[in-house]
C-alpha cells in the first residue's frame, strides 16, 4: 500500500510535532528462551502504559505478580494510564511508553494516519455488549432503527462495533440511529430515565450495569465469526520493534503467558487485581467477567494480521477507514512477525 513505510511514518509523526524523547532501553536483552532465572542488574526496564481500571488488562497485573516479565528479561514500569485509547497510541509513538494494550477499533484509524506504533499480538475478545431493559421490544440490533444508544463517545469502539453490525444489515448507522454521548457511570440512569433505549458498553461497566439493571444483552462480540477474533491488541513503539526485536519478543511472549495464565486461573486473577478495581466489586463478579472473555486467544503473525484486516474492511462500511486502504497491506505493514508460526497459543499450558 503507497504511503505505509517505516519513512513515511517518521515523517508523518515529525510533521505532526509528536516526536518525544525515547525512553531507551539501556541493556541488551538476555537470552530469555529457555525460562532461566535472570539477573536484576540484567534486566532491560521498559516503560508499559495500563489502563488500571480495566478488567480486560486484569492480565498485566498477572504478569507482574507472577514473575513472567522478569522471567523474560524485563523489568516492567507500569504507567496508569486513564485517558481515552487513541491517546495512549500516541503515547506509545512519541516514546513516553514502550507500549499498552487497547482496543483495535480504537486505534485503527490512527494507525492508518501514520503512528509508528506495531501490533505485535492479540489479546482477547469479549469485553463489548449491548444491552436494553427486559420486554423493552429491542431483540437485536435492527431493532435499534430510531433509537437512542449511549455510548462513551463518538469515535468509541463500541459504537464503531455495533455500527458495523448494523451496516451489515443494511441500515445506516448515522442516520437511523441515534448515538447519545454520556459518561459511562451514568448509562444506567439514562437507561432509567428514558433518555436513551440501548447502551453500548465496555467491561467492567458494561457487565457492572447489566447485573445492576437487571438488564437483557442483545449482543456482544463473541457471536459468530467475533467469537474467534481478538478486540484488544498490544502496541508496542515501531521504533523498538524495528531497533531491538528481542525485547519487543520478550514483552509479546510476556503478554501471552500472563493471558493463557489467566484463562486458566480467572479466580486468582481476580484476586490479584481487585485492588484495582473502584467501587469495591466483589472478587466473584471480577471472576465472572474474566470467564466470559476469551483470555485463551491471543492472536500473532498471520492469524492477527488477518484480525486486523477484516476489521479494517469493516470499518470501511461506516466511513471510518478510508475506501481506497488496502486492508491486508495495511495489517502487513503494522502486524509484524515476532514469534514463530508453529508457536500454539491457543493451547499453550502454563505451569501454576
Amino acid at each position: 500500500m503507497a504511503g505505509f513505510t517505516d519513512s513515511s511514518r517518521r515523517v508523518f509523526i515529525q510533521r505532526a510535532g509528536l516526536l518525544g524523547a525515547g525512553l531507551g532501553l539501556t541493556s541488551a536483552l538476555p537470552a530469555w528462551a529457555d525460562g532461566a532465572a535472570v539477573d536484576d542488574a540484567k534486566l532491560t526496564t521498559v516503560k508499559l502504559a495500563w489502563g488500571q481500571t480495566a478488567v480486560c488488562q486484569s492480565p498485566i497485573s498477572v504478569a507482574l505478580k507472577q514473575g513472567f516479565f522478569k522471567k523474560y528479561g524485563l523489568n516492567v514500569e507500569p504507567v496508569n494510564f486513564s485517558g481515552p485509547t487513541d491517546s495512549l497510541l500516541q503515547a506509545i509513538a512519541t516514546g513516553q511508553a514502550d507500549g499498552g494494550i487497547g482496543m483495535a477499533l480504537r486505534w485503527l484509524k490512527p494507525l492508518e494516519q501514520g503512528f509508528d506504533v506495531d501490533l505485535t499480538v492479540g489479546t482477547h475478545g469479549g469485553c463489548m455488549r449491548l444491552l436494553v431493559p427486559k420486554n423493552s421490544g429491542i431483540n437485536n440490533v435492527r431493532d435499534l432503527v430510531g433509537k437512542n444508544v449511549a455510548v462513551s463517545d463518538q469515535a468509541s469502539p463500541l459504537r464503531n462495533f455495533f455500527a458495523i453490525q448494523l451496516a451489515k444489515q443494511g441500515i445506516d448507522p448515522d442516520k437511523q440511529v441515534n448515538w447519545v454521548q454520556y459518561p459511562a457511570d451514568l448509562f444506567g440512569e439514562a437507561l432509567r430515565k428514558g433518555e436513551v433505549q440501548a447502551i453500548a458498553s465496555d467491561d467492567p461497566q458494561g457487565w457492572l450495569i447489566k447485573h445492576r439493571y437487571d438488564l437483557q444483552e442483545i449482543d456482544n462480540n463473541m457471536n459468530g465469526e467475533y467469537s474467534s477474533m481478538t478486540c484488544c491488541v498490544l502496541g508496542l513503539r515501531g521504533s523498538l520493534v524495528r531497533d531491538n526485536p528481542a525485547v519487543a519478543k520478550a514483552i509479546t511472549q510476556a503478554i501471552i503467558d500472563a493471558q493463557q495464565w489467566t484463562s486458566e486461573h480467572p479466580a486468582e486473577t481476580a484476586k490479584i487485581f481487585a485492588p484495582f478495581v473502584p467501587g469495591n466489586v466483589p472478587i466473584d463478579d471480577i471472576t465472572a467477567m474474566l470467564k466470559e472473555h476469551t483470555h485463551n486467544h491471543h492472536s500473532t503473525g498471520e492469524q492477527l494480521r488477518g484480525e486486523v484486516a477484516t476489521y479494517v474492511n469493516e470499518l470501511k462500511l461506516i466511513n471510518v477507514i478510508r475506501p481506497d486502504t488496502n486492508a491486508q497491506q495495511f495489517a502487513d505493514h503494522y502486524v509484524p512477525d515476532l514469534l514463530p508460526a508453529s508457536h500454539d497459543h491457543m493451547n499453550m499450558k502454563m505451569s501454576g
